[in-house]
């Protein structure tokens, strides 16, 4: 196996200013912020639809990497989507906006996407009969998927608490009584 650097070195520079734009993206995630209504779901959908084209585009040949993307993707989905958001996430049903307290995890997530997506390329690089080598599709198939399902979990529970906020917020109008004069 090459030396790092020398992996390092015949990365293209393009890797490397994804890395620095995620980076910045999972730093900003650090701190207290507020975020649009949209950007939470456009977030979510984004990284999965990310990990599902990386399993088409490298594994397409194995019958069972889109089913156990899928079932990966679900299982974490639904590990996410229902628990409470972090304390402190709150709604602002009128500017549609959510406040959302700072956390190191999605710069955590972020950065294992990266990680493991850049490992992977380099793995098929120095080996591509791994490509059709199935468990090794099966489990980055299904390492996509868990990351896929947590993205999509962590926007979809927000989304759950903008809903909880709206209902709670709207005040039932009442049938006029008609004029009985």
């Amino acid at each position: 196996m090459p030396p790092i650097l020398d992996i390092l070195r015949h990365t293209p520079v393009a890797v490397f200013v994804l890395l620095a734009g995620l980076l910045g993206l999972g730093l900003t995630q650090c701190f207290a912020r507020e975020v649009r209504s949209r950007r939470v779901l456009v977030m979510g959908l984004a990284m999965a639809s990310l990990s599902f084209y990386g399993v088409l585009s490298t594994f397409a040949g194995h019958t069972l990497a889109v089913p156990v993307w899928l079932g990966a993707a679900v299982v974490s989905y639904l590990g996410t989507a229902h628990r409470a958001p972090p304390a402190g996430t709150r709604y602002d049903v009128v500017r549609q906006r959510f406040s959302i307290p700072g956390s190191v995890i999605p710069l955590i997530l972020i950065l294992a996407v990266f990680l493991t997506k850049y490992a992977v390329g380099v793995a098929l690089v120095l080996h591509p009969e791994l490509v059709r080598h199935a468990p090794t599709a099966w489990g980055i198939s299904a390492l996509y998927g868990l990351f896929s399902g947590l993205f999509a979990g962590r926007a979809m529970r927000l989304l759950h608490l903008a809903r909880r906020t709206a209902l709670a917020t709207t005040v039932p109008t009442l049938p006029t009584p008609p004029n009985l004069a």
